[in-house]
């Protein structure tokens, strides 16, 4: 059906196409001066995904939910308890529905098998099979998700028996990165991880296992074939051997580069601080309230991937750098923890690591632990000393109050926030602010009244308790950097 549009009243039709703007909520573009920040393009662009209507071949065009229905993988997810209480089973299935949806996937169905350990042919063993297979008839699923890393058999002999894609917790992580991954360091980093979890995993069905000839030709291949007679398989783990040895020697390439940059940050007196916790744990929003920074925020698991480096002035007057990293998770790939290993050093360099933990989730303390876990390992490998650990306990507008009086009572040095709300910032920014001060010395310096330059230095870059005057210059009794008090100490008294 078409309308004929009101032509009258030409002369007010300005006015009243602002009106009706304002009246459906949408934004006067034309009057609005704000200036979208750099995590703001990132999350539009990465939520671009949109569809177009108009455009389908078939004869009656789709409705959205039927878009959405198509698109979507339709996914069954399956794990094994072996530990832990009945809540603690049930908060890991409702992470890997998370990461399922954060990977663009339609969660139909959820089974948990409790069992000493996986079964090693098909991870639940044949009668959880078999009822798994009902449940993909009946709801029509086209992948299951299995939350642990199965081995090459068991994927095989698992997606045999149910007839559908299978893929563990490692792939879909792994697909989260690939997705989310956006400077050319990230994207090669998630590439040589997917290739090393690939490259075991490896197979072919039917005729695409050899490119050998049989019959009469004999086992040298026959006319045409003569030769080594390498099957299609070794072909591709050849390319993908060299293919990883590439990327392992781009990465080294970019990592000099990104240390020079370390390195010059590092020459200068301002200290680092490195934001670090569990996925989804609020880190990035955390960065902006401190720091007012347009920094992507996203409620999705691995929003964050690629390091992202903001200046903060403390209540002092001090200038600190603040890293958001990449977030940890339970049972973290080790491919993933050894492709990123660059990124995870700028946890071990920096003077303080901010640890933020998600208040509202039901189990803190396992995410507590399993971001110390992999901390320690990083640590250890590099034979370097663990920064200072500032714990920060976020979202606890969200919180449940007895989760949050256990927290109370098992830190009772963590900093309570909420980076929505904003409660509790002032006390992060002055507790960051005492941890970088006990770094620095306090010196007595005597700066002759020629050096004014000097002067306006330490001001600027120190934190001055006491100034006076002398007959021959300046008497500061300031607190700096050590680095900074090697420069000056010609001027000690």
């Amino acid at each position: 059906m078409t309308t004929t549009p009101d032509t009258t009243g030409d002369t007010a039709g300005p006015a009243r196409d602002h009106d009706d703007r304002a009246a459906q909520g949408a934004p006067d573009f034309a009057v609005s001066d704000h200036d979208p920040s750099t995590g703001e393009l990132q999350l539009e662009e990465r939520s671009s995904l949109r569809r177009v209507v108009g455009l389908s071949t078939e004869l009656e065009d789709i409705n959205d939910a039927e878009y959405r229905r198509l698109r979507l993988e339709r996914v069954v997810l399956v794990g094994v308890w072996t530990e832990g209480s009945a809540q603690q089973a049930d908060a890991a299935m409702a992470e890997l529905a998370a990461l399922a949806e954060t990977a663009g996937s339609m969660v139909l169905d959820a089974l948990i098998q409790r069992r000493d350990k996986p079964d090693a042919a098909t991870y639940i063993g044949s009668g959880k099979v078999a009822e798994l297979r009902s449940i993909i008839d009946a709801t029509g699923a086209d992948t299951v998700i299995c939350d642990g890393e199965l081995t090459p058999g068991q994927l095989i002999a698992l997606e045999k028996a149910v007839n559908v894609k299978v893929i563990d917790r490692t792939a879909l992580i792994l697909d989260i990165f690939a997705q989310h991954a956006t400077s050319r360091e990230g994207k090669a980093q998630v590439s040589l991880a997917q290739m090393e979890y690939m490259l075991p995993r490896l197979r072919g069905w039917g005729q695409t296992l050899s490119r050998q000839a049989g019959g009469r030709a004999g086992s040298n291949g026959g006319v045409g074939l003569r030769g080594p007679g390498e099957t299609k398989i070794e072909t591709d783990r050849r390319r993908i051997r060299e293919r990883m040895a590439k990327l392992r020697r781009e990465i080294r390439g970019m990592k000099q580069a990104r240390l020079t940059k370390r390195h010059r940050r590092r020459s200068t007196p301002v200290p680092s601080v490195a934001v670090a916790g569990y996925t989804n744990a609020g880190k990035s929003s955390l960065v902006n309230a401190i720091t007012g920074a347009g920094v992507l925020v996203q409620d999705a698991l691995f929003a964050t991937l690629d390091p992202t480096t903001r200046r903060a002035e403390l209540p002092d007057g001090r200038a600190v750098v603040l890293t958001d990293t990449v977030g940890f998770v339970r049972h973290l790939p080790t491919q993933l923890v050894e492709a990123f290993r660059s990124t995870l050093e700028e946890v071990v360099d920096s003077e303080l690591l901010v640890h933020v933990v998600d208040g509202s989730h039901p189990f803190p303390l396992q995410q507590i632990d399993a971001v110390r876990s992999v901390i320690r390992d990083v640590v250890a490998e590099q034979n370097a000393t663990a920064p200072t650990e500032l714990l920060v306990i976020n979202k606890i507008d969200d919180a449940d109050p007895l989760v949050l009086a256990e927290l109370r009572a098992s830190f009772r040095d963590a900093v309570f926030v909420s980076a929505i709300t904003r409660e509790g910032i002032p006390e992060l920014r002055e507790r960051i602010a005492e941890h970088i001060a006990a770094l620095d010395v306090t010196v007595l310096v005597e700066i002759p009244y020629s050096r004014g330059d000097v002067v306006a230095r330490l001001h600027e870059e120190g934190a001055v308790l006491d100034e006076r005057y002398s007959e021959s210059g300046t008497v500061l009794e300031v607190r700096l950097p050590e680095s900074i008090a090697g420069e000056v100490s010609e001027y000690r008294v």
